[in-house]
């Protein structure tokens, strides 16, 4: 079975995400941005998730984590949620 850990920024807004995006490019550090701008709860864990197999998550965040490139910041995704800033760190 499949198993990823990964890290996320969850914002209320596309801009804001996009914003925090730039920010990311720009050498800011992940964990910084999570503890003050998500509305997750991960947000205590700098947007740590830790590890979870497909279907643990929404299908549109798994295409993310298990399929995307590895130590790259991908979205704003959109989901029921809000946008997301998705990190996947490992597969295996």
């Amino acid at each position: 079975m499949a198993r990823a850990g990964a890290r996320h920024i969850l914002v209320k807004t596309k801009e804001e995400a996009e914003l925090l995006k730039k920010k990311l490019a720009k050498g800011a550090d992940f964990a910084s941005l999570a503890k003050k701008h998500s509305i997750c709860n991960s947000a205590k864990k700098g947007g740590d998730l830790g590890e979870f197999s497909p279907g643990a998550m929404l299908k549109a965040f798994d295409n993310v984590v298990f399929k995307k490139a590895l130590l790259t910041v991908h979205g704003p995704l959109k989901t029921k949620f809000g946008f997301h800033l998705i990190e996947t760190i490992y597969r295996d």
